[in-house]
C-alpha cells in the first residue's frame, strides 16, 4: 500500500523526525472505507463539521446540522447527509467536488474524520468515502446540546476583522479548519479538523494576520501539510451558547522556527492565516450548547 500522506504532509513529518513512525501509523489508522464504529458514530451527531473549496481553490469551513440519524452510512463507503447547505456558505458542494467532513462529538470528546467525494445529492449529500480515521480527544472541550434553538437574524460580510470580530476569537477556545491540497494526479482533496486550547489562544495581530499555536498531536500534519502545500486555509469560530458563527478564509502560512513561538505555552510551531473573506452571523448555527 502507498504512503497516504501527499508531500506536505510528509515535509513536516520529516522536520519533526516522525515520518518513519508516522508511515507505519498511516497505512493501519487511515482507511479508504468506514469501519462499524465510525458509522455508527456519525449517525449520533447532531452536526457535522465541512471542509470544501470554491472554484477558484479557496478553502471554506462550515457545518451542516439535523436531528441524530441526518448523518448515516449507507454502507461502509458511502455517506448521505440529509441537510442542505447554507446558501452563505461558498464551499462548492455539487457532484465531483471534494470535501471534508468532521464529526465530533463534544460531550465525549471523540471524533472522526472523513475526507471525500460528493457523489451525488439522490436524498440528501452523499459522499464517497476516500480516507476515514480517528483522532485523539486532546484539546477537545466537552460541551452538552441544550434543546430550544433561534433562527439567524443577522449576517454580515467583510474583507477585514472588525473590533467585535477580534473580540469573539478573543473569547474562543475552539475553531474548526478547513484546508486542501492538490496530489500528483492533479486531484485535489479537502481536510476538516478541530483545533482547541485556552480562551484566546488565537492572537490577532494589529494588521489583522492570526498567528495560532500547534500543539502536540498525532504528529501526522494534515491540516498544516495542506497549508504547506496549498498556503489558504478557512477557520469558523463558534459561540456554542448563542449559535454565533465567524467564519473567514484567507492566505496562510506554517512557521517552523519562528521565536514567537516561546511565546505561546506548549506551542511546537505556529501558524498564520491572513483574513481576505469574513462572514458573521449572528444565531448561524442552530444548535445550543453549554459546558457540562
Amino acid at each position: 500500500m502507498s504512503s497516504p500522506f501527499h508531500p506536505g504532509e510528509l515535509r513536516l513529518q520529516r522536520h519533526a523526525g516522525v515520518e518513519e513512525a508516522l508511515a507505519r501509523f498511516g497505512r493501519r489508522a487511515i482507511r479508504r472505507a468506514m469501519p462499524a464504529q465510525h458509522q455508527r458514530f456519525f449517525a449520533q451527531l447532531p452536526f457535522v463539521v465541512v471542509g470544501a473549496v470554491d472554484p477558484g481553490g479557496a478553502p471554506w469551513a462550515s457545518f451542516l446540522t439535523g436531528p441524530p440519524g441526518f448523518a448515516h452510512a449507507r454502507d461502509a463507503q458511502t455517506l448521505v447527509l440529509d441537510a442542505v447547505p447554507d446558501v452563505l456558505d461558498r464551499g462548492s458542494l455539487e457532484v465531483g467536488s471534494p470535501v471534508g467532513l468532521l464529526g465530533i462529538e463534544l460531550h465525549s470528546r471523540r471524533r472522526n474524520r472523513l475526507n471525500g467525494r460528493v457523489v451525488s445529492h439522490d436524498g440528501g449529500l452523499v459522499v464517497r468515502v476516500e480516507q476515514s480515521f480517528g483522532n485523539c480527544p486532546q484539546y477537545i472541550h466537552p460541551r452538552v446540546v441544550e434543546p430550544g434553538v433561534a433562527e439567524p437574524v443577522h449576517a454580515a460580510e467583510h474583507e477585514a476583522l472588525t473590533a467585535a470580530d477580534r473580540a469573539f476569537i478573543a473569547r474562543s477556545d475552539t475553531f474548526f479548519v478547513a484546508t486542501s491540497a492538490t496530489h500528483g494526479s492533479g486531484e485535489r482533496s479537502v481536510d476538516a479538523s478541530h483545533r482547541g486550547g485556552p480562551p484566546g489562544f488565537v492572537h490577532v495581530n494589529a494588521d489583522g494576520e492570526l498567528v495560532i499555536p500547534d500543539y502536540a498531536g498525532n504528529n501526522a500534519f494534515n491540516t498544516l501539510g495542506n497549508i504547506v502545500s496549498d498556503g489558504r486555509a478557512a477557520l469558523a469560530f463558534v459561540d456554542f451558547a448563542t449559535g454565533d458563527l465567524l467564519q473567514l478564509e484567507g492566505p496562510a502560512r506554517v512557521l517552523l522556527d519562528d521565536p514567537r513561538i516561546a511565546a505561546f505555552d506548549e506551542a511546537r510551531r505556529l501558524w498564520t492565516v491572513r483574513p481576505r473573506r469574513v462572514l458573521a452571523r449572528r444565531g448561524g448555527l442552530p444548535l445550543r450548547l453549554r459546558s457540562p
